[in-house]
């Protein structure tokens, strides 16, 4: 953790501070807070291909098994493969 944060729960680690708030509410610490002014941009950058059918329900099955979205498995896959096609810089 960064050194001179203040912070609600005075923890030393992210560890603590997991488990502060693990017990705690915001709500009753809201007094404490400060407003936060972010700068988010929320374009998004997907891509669409079209895949068979029968494809797109293994996928699905696949990523239902290992608890992750379709999305997520097939860019991981995607990944793996191009990491082995394409000669590294």
């Amino acid at each position: 953790m960064e050194e001179g944060k203040s912070s609600i729960s005075h923890s030393r680690s992210y560890q603590e501070l997991g488990e502060f708030w693990d017990t705690h509410d915001l709500s009753d610490y809201w007094e404490q807070t400060e407003p936060a002014e972010l700068d988010v941009d929320i374009r998004s950058s997907a891509i669409y291909y079209p895949i068979e059918s029968h494809l797109a329900a293994k996928l699905s099955f696949l990523a239902g098994q290992r608890g992750v979205s379709a999305e997520a498995l097939l860019n991981l896959w995607l990944q793996e493969k191009m990491s082995k096609e394409t000669p590294a810089k």
